[in-house]
């Protein structure tokens, strides 16, 4: 019994640790935009753009990953993902203008679509149904706080050793994470799947434009990520410049909120909407849209208030927006069988991105140039609103659950 549980904790812990350094390179951007400004000298609009660019290839990418990894494995695709944005993160060294940046966050986007297309998928095959809230809470806790780190690694490392030096951190270790990914044994498609989960309305790709559940959790989602996108790219910026604290602090602050948060909400939504899950079909819903309604007050506070109110209005708004990180995405990953669940995710990760943080940085930076930071934040408010309407009307899609068993370890291929 011991290897039976040994195994899924053990890939989930590895994928875990892969995705972490996935957002500690995304966001070391973040901490370091005005030192990167001050070098090449380009508007707050055209930095946006330069995170909507990494996110359009990404979502360009993603459709091809369902495809490849059918004909070579999930395993081999993820690994070979990893090892591009990891290589591609070293490449930062010789980046000396903005176009060159602007080709090296090309092949992130690239490199990281396989692994986020496919690492769900293979998470979800490890575990029963009954507990994916749960583990989709670990798996995508390295969100926060791997962009938390990237705030803190560029706000200590870039004033001292130049912009360049934080993007360095996450490389060598992503490519030795991604060679330990070979010794993992591929889990069977579909093993914890009920048998309903497999019928045509389900499991097939012209379903995926007639499912409800699948499409308000996607909506949603969207609505939710064109907020926290927006917020991620520009709060430290907003604390230094609207409200006087200097770059380090502005990330230690934001970084310090996003890591306690990452971990503790992300952690307890996922356990939370598999407890409520014993009692109604639609607990990964419910728990998503509760927690984003109420974040939007503690927004306010934290976007219009100054001193002590704003910084709790931070952490408690944070806290709200990450509650949902476990729940929202396995209520996406539950709403399809798993014949079609990659290409589900891709075809999630390319709506939920398109209407998301795609245009919302540019957009933010395009309302920061006209106006001012603050008022353009009103944006990522209306759009958790959004959000968590779309999400309260998709409960009543969600699916039946049927619980499964403790998963078997596979052979190793």
């Amino acid at each position: 019994m011991a290897p039976t549980k040994l195994y899924p904790r053990t890939a989930l812990a590895l994928l875990t640790a892969l995705n972490l350094l996935n957002y500690i390179d995304r966001s070391v951007l973040f901490a370091v935009q005005d030192l990167v400004k001050a070098e090449f000298h380009r508007s707050d609009a055209a930095f946006g753009l330069l995170t909507s660019v990494f996110f359009i290839f990404y979502m360009c990418a993603a459709p091809f990953m369902g495809p490849l990894s059918l004909r070579f494995s999930r395993k081999r695709v993820i690994v070979a993902g990893a090892l591009v944005w990891s290589v591609a993160t070293l490449l930062t060294a010789v980046t000396r203008n903005f176009d060159e940046l602007l080709i090296r966050h090309t092949l992130v986007g690239i490199g990281e679509a396989s692994f986020v297309i496919l690492s769900p998928t293979f998470i979800a095959d490890m575990f029963p149904v009954e507990k994916r809230g749960r583990v989709m809470g670990v798996f995508y806790l390295a969100i926060p706080v791997g962009t938390a780190l990237g705030y803190l690694l560029g706000g200590f490392l870039g004033p001292t050793h130049g912009w360049r030096a934080p993007f360095y951190v996450a490389a060598a270790p992503g490519v030795l994470l991604a060679l330990l990914l070979l010794l993992l044994p591929e889990p069977p498609l579909g093993q914890f799947d009920a048998p309903e989960s497999k019928a045509p309305e389900r499991d097939t790709l012209k379903s995926l434009t007639r499912n409800p559940a699948f499409l308000t959790a996607t909506l949603g989602m969207a609505a939710m990520t064109f907020a926290l996108g927006g917020l991620q790219v520009w709060m430290p910026t907003f604390l230094h410049r609207a409200r006087g604290y200097s770059l380090l602090d502005a990330n230690i602050l934001f970084g310090m909120s996003t890591i306690v948060n990452g971990l503790v909400a992300s952690l307890a939504g996922g356990w939370i909407s598999d407890w409520l899950l014993r009692r109604t079909k639609s607990a990964h819903y419910l728990v998503s849209a509760v927690s984003l309604g109420l974040g939007i007050p503690a927004m306010c506070v934290a976007l219009f208030a100054t001193g002590r109110p704003m910084v709790v209005g931070i952490f408690v708004a944070e806290f709200l927006l990450l509650l949902n990180t476990g729940p929202l995405n396995a209520a996406v990953i539950d709403s399809v069988g798993p014949h079609v669940r990659a290409a589900a995710l891709a075809a999630n990760i390319f709506i939920f991105h398109l209407l998301g943080d795609v245009p919302s940085a540019t957009l933010i930076g395009y309302m920061s140039d006209k106006y001012s930071l603050q008022l353009a934040f009103l944006g990522p408010v209306a759009a958790i609103a959004l959000s968590s309407a779309i999400l309260f009307y998709g409960m009543r899609f969600a699916p039946a659950v049927r619980a499964g068993e403790e998963p078997a370890a596979p052979q190793l291929t």
